[in-house]
């Protein structure tokens, strides 16, 4: 079967529930396949136990969903993504992160907010080198459940045809699209082991860096900084504690930092940096760092 759809031009294979069959056939299948298709990807749709999930990543898959789906808050997400970037699974596991599946329509998207649905794609998009979603639920802002409380889809391609007006004007393809670009540009978003959180004095506010470093001793090439704004409802602000050895800067020297969703520029220095996000407006900054600048005239747009 798996033969049959690569020649016809299939390379990703999205397993559902691989956990139910055995981890032998799996390691079996997937080195002959990827004997003679070395491009094709197999992605693990396990939600299970953390042991399982490892194995299926060790006897071959090439990706494996993860529980990004359930880790909400500031310390759920710190703590969970600090261990798929630096514990051991990091030589063998390649997380995918999903803010909703076909099956699952996680609380913090019910009722359809806009932020929530944004911070939740920025979110898998930076945080995690691959993430996915399921639309074009998600782009519309689908987001009522079955019933209070249940992650079911109230109106389920299981059960009905669906007809979608994939022009809608409110529709997040437009903002997909730009944080896609934003991956494609920034190889420090393709990959998980440099992501690093830093300090900042609001729960509701996440912040880390991820970096792409050249590996010739001159220091990172690519340095970005995500700031997520965890509450949909309020504008959140809070001060971030800059560590200049994570970004690669001079702690004493100006640097310019370029908000790649406002296409603004910002003059930091100093350790601490304050920001504040509007959910009405944008519930997340994606910074990448420019280079030291001296005073306004060193800014790009004054060369």
């Amino acid at each position: 079967m798996l033969d049959h759809w690569i020649g016809e031009g299939v390379r990703i294979f999205r397993i559902d529930n691989p956990h139910t069959k055995a981890f032998g056939f799996w390691e079996w299948v997937i080195a002959e396949v990827q004997r003679t298709h070395p491009d094709v990807i197999f992605l693990a749709e396990a939600f299970t136990r953390p042991k399982v999930m490892h194995r299926l990543a060790k006897v071959g898959f090439t990706q494996s969903y993860t529980y990004f789906t359930w880790r909400n808050t500031k310390q759920e997400l710190t703590a969970y993504f600090t261990e798929l970037a630096q514990g051991p699974g990091r030589e063998y596991f390649r997380p995918n992160a999903w803010p909703n599946t076909p099956d699952i329509l996680n609380e913090y998207l019910h009722g359809g907010q806009r932020a929530a649905f944004m911070a939740r794609l920025v979110l898998a998009a930076t945080l995690a080198a691959n993430y996915g979603i399921y639309g074009p639920a998600f782009e519309l802002l689908e987001g009522e459940p079955r019933e209070p409380g249940s992650e079911e889809y109230r109106d389920s391609e299981k059960y009905q045809l669906r007809y979608r007006d994939l022009t809608r004007s409110d529709s997040l393809a437009p903002f997909i699209a730009r944080i896609n670009r934003i991956r494609h540009d920034n190889p420090a978003l393709q990959a998980d082991h440099s992501l690093r959180f830093l300090d900042i004095d609001n729960d509701q506010l996440i912040a880390y860096v991820k970096r792409a470093d050249s590996g010739d001793g001159d220091g990172a090439d690519n340095v970005v900084l995500c700031v997520v704004n965890l509450d949909p409802h309020h504008v959140q602000s809070g001060w971030i504690a800059l560590d200049a050895d994570t970004l690669g800067v001079d702690p004493g020297q100006s640097f310019q930092m370029h908000d790649l969703l406002a296409n603004q520029r910002f003059a930091w220095q100093g350790p601490r940096w304050f920001v504040q996000l509007d959910p009405t407006r944008s519930p997340a900054h994606v910074f990448v760092l420019r280079r030291r600048v001296r005073s306004e005239r060193d800014f790009d747009y004054f060369l």
